[in-house]
């Protein structure tokens, strides 16, 4: 069969030497098969390995692997070029939902792949902007808050350019359809399933009553701050912006670019099942 993949791009955490070892074994044994390896410039010096070191926004290749946890993946999914390449999420991390193989199945996975034993999984993101400036996509979710700890916010919350409702709370969760299994769903807000086309805005800590609104996907959700005359911006646990005065409004709706997973047999709600929600139930 003729290969499709050529190049890949190699990821990991760099504060786990079984990750850092394993990063140093796929990338000789992917270059043995003849692909060109490239990998993080910030394991430089941390692995013995004669292949190109490259950051991640130089990272264009045909595929990209991660070893490490979600955090891992959702700092890839943020800085490769767009548009993005899809990645295998190999889990060296504590939960790794998002993650598809375990360590001990790495070099199997990467097999199948070449192969073309795969499929790809597309995940939807959402674009970000405030104060006149556009942020990163966000593929988990993207926080507001006052940016001071039980400091409540006050804020108008339009759809479409009209105003919904008022609340008073310590924040707002604008999480994804992926991400609504992450700090939306600790914070109350529901699982969204794979084939709903929307996202959630949930509340946190909410002195109003006001539970989760799940939006459709091509809804634009704006968030006006009132009060505190400050603003904090977190997007997937990375990227943070502090905005005050006349900055104090946040633009979310759906990007235009995606993330690409590569999975084989593993479907949501078997990753649900297995390693979030009903672990232990059984």
């Amino acid at each position: 069969m003729e290969q499709v993949f050529k190049s890949v791009g190699l990821v990991a955490r760099y504060d786990k030497k079984p990750a850092l070892k394993l990063t140093e074994e796929l990338a000789e044994n992917l270059k043995n098969k003849g692909l060109k390896v490239f990998i993080e410039d910030t394991l430089s010096g941390k692995i013995k390995t004669c292949e190109e070191f490259v950051p991640l926004s130089e990272m264009r290749t045909d595929f990209v692997i991660t070893l490490g946890g979600d955090g891992t993946i959702l700092r890839t999914a943020m800085a490769l070029p767009k548009p993005e390449p899809p990645i295998l999420a190999i889990n060296m991390g504590v939960r790794g939902f998002l993650t598809e193989v375990e360590p001990e199945h790495a070099f199997e996975a990467a097999e199948r792949i070449l192969k073309g034993k795969h499929k790809i999984e597309k995940c939807a993101k959402l674009s970000v902007s405030g104060g006149g400036e556009s942020m990163p996509d966000a593929l988990n979710d993207v926080v507001v808050s006052s940016g001071q700890p039980s400091k409540l916010m006050y804020a108008q919350i339009c759809k479409d350019g009209k105003p919904i409702l008022k609340c008073q709370a310590d924040g707002l969760i604008v999480a994804t359809q992926t991400g609504s299994t992450g700090y939306s769903l600790s914070a109350g807000g529901p699982v969204l399933d794979r084939e709903l086309d929307a996202f959630v805005l949930t509340p946190i800590c909410s002195l109003t009553v006001f539970r989760s609104l799940v939006f459709p996907a091509d809804s634009v959700i704006t968030v006006n701050v009132l009060r505190p005359e400050e603003m904090l911006v977190l997007i997937d646990g990375r990227y943070s912006r502090r905005a005050n005065a006349n900055e104090l409004m946040l633009k979310v709706t759906r990007s235009k670019n995606v993330t690409s997973f590569i999975r084989f047999e593993t479907e949501f709600y078997d990753r649900l099942r297995n390693r979030l929600l009903f672990k232990g139930t059984e």
